[in-house]
């Protein structure tokens, strides 16, 4: 029987906008936002529940205009773990629905006013067992409240995201399926290459694909070098539009997930793990987020971004590796004015010429 949510949002107008522009190129979707305002002392590390929404609402409306000015084409409201069960665990189940109706409407504001998708956000929900009919309950209980509250601010589409159970992800689809809106799903792939119930990516991108979502996917979990294997699996797997959001981290077959990530040389790091507050040393400069989204987009993935530490200016590569100009292009690297690396002829000889001497960096032979 569906629930109340669901039968509403049956009633409301369904958007084509996110088909359309994957129809006609690439789409860019900035996520991240936990990581970055952790950065900023605005939430904890830990719990990752986005307190910010509601105590500095500014700030995270500036970082959605940021990312929207860097390149993004979807601005996704701020609601991943602003759920019944996360928000429980902090002891402020009480503002859950004031929580996401908030994250709801800076993200709209922010849409309406550049021309932008408005996405809705449900994700993983850390009660789910595979075995435990009680938690799918519990599950989509928590889909349902946030979907609902999703349709009402009027999105675009909505992105179900960070799931490494296939089961949640399907559950998570069904109950996307009821309001109308288009289905982004993503899996955040765990060290094994499966799913926790041990599908296959692919097996699991096909089953989503056959249950109504409009674009199937990964994000999370894994940096560049250790999800584009998988980006072909899944690629050769479905017909339906693929999705790519890594972390900007430089993980390795070895430690293919930033939570697996571990650093030998540096005996400070609480617990001897590296995530998620010690990951400095492994971040990707902008240029490898920028040779990802050409490989990605090679593969035939349309729907790109990056996850968990991702900043503007990965977002910014990102959009001109695919041969955008965002606004933020304007201010891109021009090293022709460097005081000691420019080419510029207005630049003074000696400070050139001092630089050539002290810092410049071997190459290695071409071929």
């Amino acid at each position: 029987m569906p629930s109340k949510t669901t039968t509403k949002a049956k009633t409301t107008r369904k958007s084509a906008g996110l088909l359309e522009r994957l129809a006609a190129g690439p789409v860019i979707c900035a996520e991240g936002y936990l990581f970055e305002f952790e950065r900023r002392g605005y939430l904890q590390a830990g719990a990752f529940v986005p307190e910010v929404v509601l105590e500095h609402p500014d700030l995270v409306e500036s970082l959605h205009r940021d990312f929207v000015h860097a390149g993004s084409d979807v601005v996704e409201a701020f609601t991943y773990y602003a759920h019944r069960a996360k928000l429980k665990i902090i002891g402020r189940e009480k503002d859950l629905e004031k929580i996401n109706r908030a994250a709801l409407r800076i993200a709209a504001n922010v849409a309406r006013s550049t021309g932008t998708l408005l996405a809705g956000d449900i994700c993983n929900t850390s009660i789910y067992g595979p075995d435990d009919a009680a938690s799918h309950r519990q599950a989509r209980r928590i889909f349902d409240e946030q979907i609902g509250w999703a349709v009402d601010a009027g999105v675009d589409c909505i992105v179900g995201e960070t799931y490494s159970f296939g089961g949640e992800a399907l559950l998570a689809l069904e109950a996307i399926g009821g309001s109308g809106r288009p289905a982004v799903i993503t899996l955040a792939i765990p060290r094994e290459g499966r799913t926790r119930e041990g599908w296959t990516v692919a097996d699991t991108c096909r089953r989503l694909e056959a249950a109504g979502a409009a674009v199937v996917g990964l994000n999370c979990a894994r940096g560049p070098a250790t999800m584009l294997p998988l980006l072909g699996e899944i690629r050769a797997a479905v017909r339906c539009h693929v999705a790519a959001l890594p972390v900007p981290y430089r993980t390795t077959p070895a430690e293919p997930t930033f939570q697996s990530l571990s650093d030998p040389a540096c005996a400070s790091i609480p617990d001897g793990r590296p995530f998620p507050t010690a990951l400095d040393p492994f971040v990707c400069n902008r240029y490898e987020i920028a040779g990802f989204g050409k490989a990605a987009f090679e593969l035939g993935v349309r729907y790109l971004g990056v996850c968990c530490g991702a900043g503007p200016h990965h977002i910014r590569s990102l959009a001109e590796a695919l041969g955008r100009r965002p606004p933020a292009s304007r201010f891109s690297p021009d090293m022709s004015k460097h005081i000691l690396f420019g080419t510029d002829k207005r630049l003074r000889q000696d400070n050139l010429e001092y630089g050539r001497r002290n810092y410049r960096t071997a190459r290695a032979p071409s071929g």
